[in-house]
């Protein structure tokens, strides 16, 4: 089953990226692995401030990496997190990463995979974590 060992290596990377986050304020340790419609992944951590407004989330890392790079077609993002790096319990993205995940995602096929350390994976649809979301498609040119 080809599709089950790209999730579990999907999850993996994700668990992997906590090893590298910058969470000195919160303890709160994310990491993030992103996959493009073509197979492709690109990673991202949690990296806070002092002042906290600049703080990034895992998710909106690897997305701007990714999006800085010129890609524009996502399929899926697993996302890892908890106290001290240990992701004991499943990460649920916030609603910032969320919104970000609506401007680039179709949010009737973006899957999102909330992972622990132990390998379990829930997956959720963008349009399951953010119902009536606002998106590209909620604007219309003013005729």
């Amino acid at each position: 089953m080809e599709e089950d060992r790209r999730t579990a290596e999907l999850a993996r990377k994700a668990v992997e990226m906590l090893a590298f986050s910058y969470a000195p304020y919160s303890r709160h340790h994310v990491g993030a692995a992103l996959e493009t419609e073509d197979g492709r992944i690109y990673t991202g951590c949690n990296i806070e401030n002092a002042a906290f407004g600049p703080t990034v989330c895992a998710e909106r890392t690897a997305f701007f990496k990714a999006v800085s790079e010129g890609v524009r077609g996502f399929r899926r993002i697993a996302i890892a997190g908890g106290i001290d790096g240990v992701a004991a319990d499943f990460c649920a993205p916030c609603g910032v990463c969320r919104q970000v995940m609506m401007e680039f995602c179709d949010p009737d096929t973006f899957e999102v995979l909330l992972t622990r350390e132990d390998g379990a994976v829930k997956v959720f649809l963008l349009k399951d974590l953010l119902p009536m979301g606002f998106g590209p498609a909620s604007l219309h040119p003013i005729k």
